[in-house]
């Protein structure tokens, strides 16, 4: 199993950092990034083999590699998204397929969250033994019309994910950290092929329903009362620096 890390988007609303800058290499805490953290989380709970989507800005990513890999413990890949700019995230995590192909720890790479969550996902493995992907989700937010929103079926697993869906009918918010198992990973990759080529606007998400809805089981693991937040906007960013400096 790898970590995996999708960092390919431009982050628009948070310009000016993003004018020469992907979203992930934007600073949280002092000079440490969103990346430096998703890193530092995988590092914490042994995984070391990390491959990073790049796209917009892929170059600043590329020049600090081997201080990453140092400051970090790692070994880096990173696959190039040349359409970062025109297609959405469903096409970036499907590049990265052959990556994920024997399981992967996949946490997006605008989310700032406590290593608490890798932890959650990978203690659920054996709780999810019929779940080939499993969902970290936050069930005790209250949702809005922003989130990417996840309802359960009666055995627990997901039915749907959207985030056109009215609030109260969610059961939580899917947080953008998903396990990945090996025994999955096919069906998963070829779920977000036929959904980038129907529709490459399309997020990562919206295959995880193209996987269900072929007949997989995605699991969820409840993260409890945790302080992280995905950061869109400069209001997401000033949360964000108010709780990377505690973890």
């Amino acid at each position: 199993m790898i970590g995996l890390v999708l960092a390919a988007g431009a982050g628009r609303r948070l310009r000016p950092y993003t004018d020469t800058l992907p979203k992930a290499l934007v600073p949280v805490d002092g000079e440490t990034t969103i990346l430096d953290i998703a890193l530092a989380n995988l590092a914490a709970v042994g995984l070391t083999d990390v491959t990073v989507v790049v796209g917009y800005r892929a170059e600043a990513v590329q020049s600090r590699v081997e201080q990453l890999e140092a400051r970090h413990g790692v070994r880096l890949t990173l696959v190039r998204n040349d359409r970062a700019e025109e297609w959405n995230n469903c096409y970036s995590l499907w590049l990265a397929r052959d990556q994920f192909a024997n399981g992967a720890l996949l946490v997006n790479g605008d989310t700032v969250h406590p290593v608490d969550i890798e932890r959650t996902l990978l203690a659920a493995r054996a709780q999810e033994g019929s779940a080939g992907v499993l969902l970290a989700l936050d069930d005790q937010k209250k949702l809005a019309d922003e989130e990417m929103k996840v309802t359960l079926d009666d055995s627990g697993h997901m039915r749907r994910i959207t985030k056109l869906m009215d609030p109260s009918e969610a059961h939580g918010e899917y947080i953008g950290a998903t396990l990945i198992e090996a025994s999955a990973a096919a069906a998963l990759a070829d779920a977000l092929e036929q959904t980038w080529r129907r529709d490459p606007d399309l997020y990562y998400e919206d295959g995880y329903q193209t996987f269900v809805d072929d007949g997989g089981v995605v699991g969820v693991a409840p993260i409890g009362q945790q302080s992280w937040v995905e950061v869109d906007n400069h209001d997401d960013l000033v949360r964000a620096r108010e709780i990377a400096c505690h973890y």
